[in-house]
């Protein structure tokens, strides 16, 4: 269970989606404008810290998201892979990647070395739990020349540099990672008189285990300095950021849970950018302080296809006809989001053009259809809504359905094993890795380790190995799309609609970019 947990913590790089948008001096897209730059900014995160910063956990995104780590790689608008702190890489036979690393710094002042990056990467394979982005994959990296380290996994990965891009295998100097008693993982000394200010931020530190701590040794435009729990977090200013000097100083994050006081906060001048407004208040701002994107997250229906009333695929088949997607998008979305056709959405150039729609079996006339319990959680304001319009539309079509809400951590587990009929879920299918076909294989696989559908299907299984054996990006998206049909015949998941994130930002801020991938939110050109 506690091994995808990070999958669904949050919640951006569309360069040919976005007008006005230009490229920053990290290489990513922001909001036009002019603007001084050099004052802090305040800003207001939907989502708290969970895991003291681990950088291995949900936290990831969140510590990219603040400019604070990077990894070799970065995704470009189209969804390849771009230099970040590698500046290129070369496949070598065996399965084996050599990255050739840019000169930079970490942000206690040392150098980003082949040592410290293979160091870096062999911490993440030793996490407990692993980081999604590895999930199946034997990693193993070593230096291998001055500014050279060679990755290689177990099996020939044709989506390693996709891989690493993940906010969860970020590099972190060597002395992020420290245990209780001051030795790293493999038993090394690394005591030394904690300055960080961020003792709590060490993940795993009173049970023993590698203790990892992203303040002040990742190699970002912003570096962690101050955290009161999960209530604020201060940041300053990267003087030695590869990428040139940031614009701001600092920022001054809030972690407000609730969208419409984060939403308040923003409108009465308390904060500058506030992420992730929900789409009940968005009419509450002023329009040019609203910035909405397209993203890689879908909300979807997810059917038990292995026990209970879905495991019958005539039964599914007829749940799929009693959705209407559209009026999901319209009403309560309002707007805000695309109807779903598809398990990828139109943030992904590659998958745009005419979306499949679910080609399941016809379903069968029926004298009634049988009572089910339909879950979903509340982290996310629109999908206890989703599900309340879905339990209509079904009763409409003879189903008894019965609502369970929770919050998402109490509701994950007993998901995963089954013991609701049908899920309402939010999924961002490019933030673990990437990698289309490797978020196929978790989530539609008979052994994908996220497979809420709990589908099982040889044709399923077939379509996604014949994807994942292809090497050359094109051809990789195609078998990916032909995969996602095969996932769509089964009728196990239902997709709704393609989320459109909403950012409120003050009049003036300019910078703030824009990432369908929700994996950045401030950079080098955020500023007012």
């Amino acid at each position: 269970m506690h091994s995808v947990r990070r999958r669904w913590a949050a919640a951006l790089l569309l360069v040919p989606l976005l007008t006005g948008c230009f490229a920053a001096r990290d290489g990513s897209p922001y909001d036009a404008g002019a603007g001084a730059g050099g004052g802090r900014l305040r800003v207001a995160m939907a989502f708290p810290p969970a895991e003291r910063f681990s950088p291995y956990g949900a936290d990831a995104t969140l510590l990219s998201r603040l400019g604070v780590t990077e990894g070799l790689t970065r995704l470009d608008g189209n969804g390849g892979a771009v230099p970040a702190l590698a500046e290129s890489w070369t496949r070598e036979s065996g399965g084996g990647w050599v990255f050739t690393l840019r000169e930079a710094r970490f942000q206690d002042g040392t150098e980003v070395t082949p040592a410290a990056v293979a160091g870096a990467l062999t911490h993440a394979t030793h996490a407990d739990p692993a980081p999604a982005a590895l999930t199946g994959v034997r990693l193993t990296a070593e230096a291998v020349g001055e500014r050279r380290v060679r990755v290689t996994t177990g099996t020939a990965d044709s989506a390693l540099p996709l891989r690493l891009s993940s906010p969860s295998l970020a590099v972190l100097s060597p002395k992020a990672y420290r245990t209780k008693a001051g030795a790293d993982k493999s038993g090394a000394d690394t005591s030394g008189t904690d300055t960080s200010g961020t003792a709590q931020a060490r993940s795993g530190a009173a049970n023993g285990k590698a203790a990892v701590d992203p303040a002040g040794t990742a190699t970002g435009p912003f570096t962690l300095a101050r955290t009161s729990g999960a209530t604020r977090a201060t940041l300053h200013r990267f003087a030695d950021y590869w990428g040139g000097l940031a614009h701001a100083s600092g920022l001054d994050v809030r972690f407000i849970v609730d969208g419409t006081a984060r939403t308040n906060a923003l409108r009465s001048g308390e904060v500058d950018i506030a992420e992730a407004v929900p789409v009940s208040q968005a009419a509450t701002l002023d329009q040019p302080t609203v910035r909405e994107v397209p993203t890689t997250r879908t909300t979807a229906l997810f059917l038990n296809t292995r026990s209970g009333p879905f495991a019958d695929p005539a039964v599914r088949a007829a749940a799929r006809e009693a959705v209407d997607a559209s009026a999901l998008a319209e009403d309560v979305y309002e707007g805000h989001a695309d109807t779903g056709r598809g398990l990828f959405g139109p943030a992904l150039t590659w998958a745009g053009g005419e979306r499949p729609r679910p080609t399941g079996r016809p379903a069968a006339k029926r004298a009634g259809n049988p009572a089910l319990t339909l879950a979903t959680y509340d982290n996310r304001p629109e999908l206890p809504e989703v599900a309340q319009v879905l339990q209509q539309q079904l009763r409409k079509a003879g189903f008894g359905v019965k609502l369970e809400v929770r919050e998402y951590s109490r509701l994950e587990g007993d998901a995963l094993a089954g013991k609701f009929d049908a899920v309402v879920a939010a999924r961002n299918t490019m933030l673990d890795t990437g990698d289309p076909v490797s978020y196929l294989a978790d989530d539609f696989t008979c052994d994908g380790g996220y497979n809420l559908a709990r589908v099982c299907d040889k044709a399923v299984d077939r379509a996604v190995a014949e994807a994942g054996a292809r090497a050359d990006d094109a051809a990789r998206h195609r078998a990916a799309l032909a995969a996602q049909t095969a996932v769509l015949r089964t009728d196990g998941v239902v997709p709704l609609v393609h989320q459109r994130i909403i950012h409120g930002v003050g009049a003036s801020v300019r910078g703030v970019i824009l990432d369908p991938y929700e994996r950045t939110l401030v950079g080098t050109g955020t500023r007012r």
